[in-house]
């Protein structure tokens, strides 16, 4: 694993945007690997879905739904939480409390292949 698969989000944002001097395109190292040519990619958006749990209902079950209410999904607790990167499985995870927000702590990546 590389340092930036190891850092958590909550590190990840505290180091801030990478500036041009700190993106890896822009590094000798990163040059000399071939990744130069990546530089256009950085900046393209993803969107990025943590799925605690899915469950089905009918429009009746959901329109009798309200504050309160509990809506029983297909995971235990405890369970990993799947990671979508653009509808694809990336990987999974734990959810964590970061300052009174929910954060998201990668516990496995998904090959491409499986």
């Amino acid at each position: 694993m590389s340092d930036t698969e190891d850092m958590d989000w909550q590190e990840l944002d505290q180091n801030g945007p990478a500036t041009d001097t700190e993106s890896p395109a822009q590094s000798p190292a990163a040059d000399e690997e071939g990744t130069g040519d990546l530089d256009a990619v950085f900046d393209v958006p993803v969107k990025v879905s943590a799925v605690l749990g899915i469950t089905s209902l009918t429009v009746s079950q959901l329109l009798k739904l309200g504050p309160g209410s509990v809506v029983e999904l297909d995971r235990k607790v405890g369970e990993a939480i799947d990671i979508y990167v653009n509808n694809r499985l990336v990987a999974r995870g734990e959810v964590v409390l970061l300052d009174e927000k929910l954060g998201i702590t990668m516990t496995e990546i998904i090959k491409a292949n499986e």
